[in-house]
């Protein structure tokens, strides 16, 4: 029977599917699933170690194996940190991706679908989502890759999933360069913030109002204004030593998120520079951006 160990030395990439109630786990799985992945759901942490064995007896694309796991059980964290600590003491290197979304997109979920909360109880839906995320806090914390799904639909979700997934057998830190308006907010998974603010605003030039960041005209307008350039060589230097200390600590994916006020002009004309600098820095990177066409 081919052992964790055995799976471990052969490379084996174990990924735990997990988050909040509605925020598109079994979309992440099936898109798994769709690149070959071994994907079991609704598994129990306790049986984490047990799938992985029975994952390499049956040659079950044992090189490349997920589950999802929730929250019903009462000792969810417990069990879960204890399975991530028997697989990873047994050689497997072990990832956490938790799904996330806002609390009015949960419910607006929950609501079309005519669904109750799976902890709500005999409350309200907001009251089994609050309980939900008190417990996952921790898990939230040490997860290796938070994607945030309050602006994704279906396709958008799978789509990521394969981003971060579908090439993993190459190496390095994998990059997410999102654009974003201040006005809507933060992007909840990101890992670092850029504020690009600091910059004149096209939205005050009538000509440039209408385009956005993808423009050529915004672009060499943003580029060409004082500190631009400057701010970039400094950023792609110094997100270097953090790239390298993320390795270092095992962290594979990396979300940067670039904001100005309304996710437009500014932030999509240096996402795009800063997503191509770090390419040619051998990065893989995808950029994309979240509040472009929302205003």
């Amino acid at each position: 029977m081919s052992s964790p160990e055995d799976q471990g030395r052969a490379g084996t990439a174990f990924v735990i599917v997990t988050g909040m109630s509605g925020a598109g786990r079994s979309t992440a799985a099936k898109a798994l699933e769709d690149l070959g992945w071994f994907v079991i759901d609704n598994l129990p942490p306790g049986l984490l170690f047990a799938m992985a064995e029975e994952a390499g007896r049956v040659k079950l694309a044992a090189d490349k194996v997920a589950a999802v796991v929730d929250v019903r059980s009462l000792a969810f964290t417990t069990d879960l940190n204890a399975a991530i600590e028997e697989l990873e003491g047994r050689g497997v290197r072990v990832r956490v991706v938790f799904l996330e979304a806002s609390d009015e997109e949960l419910v607006r979920r929950f609501e079309n679908v005519r669904r109750p909360h799976p902890l709500q109880g005999d409350g309200r839906l907001v009251d089994g989502i609050a309980r939900e995320r008190g417990i996952l806090r921790e898990v939230r914390a040490n997860a290796d890759l938070v994607i945030d799904t309050s602006a994704h639909n279906v396709h958008e979700l799978r789509n990521k999933i394969v981003a971060y997934f579908g090439g993993d057998n190459r190496p390095g830190l994998r990059v997410n360069v999102v654009s974003f308006g201040f006005k809507y907010g933060l992007p909840v998974d990101a890992d670092l913030v850029v504020d690009c603010r600091f910059l004149p605003n096209p939205h005050w030039v009538p000509e440039l109002r209408p385009m956005n960041g993808l423009d050529s005209p915004v672009r060499d307008y943003v580029l060409g204004q004082a500190g631009a350039k400057e701010f970039l060589d400094a950023y792609e230097e110094a997100f270097k030593i953090v790239a390298t200390g993320y390795a270092r600590e095992g962290k594979s994916y990396a979300t940067l998120a670039v904001g100005c006020t309304g996710g437009k002009h500014r932030s999509v004309a240096m996402a795009e520079q800063l997503g191509g600098r770090l390419r040619d820095r051998g990065m893989e990177v995808q950029v994309s951006h979240r509040d472009v066409g929302r205003e």
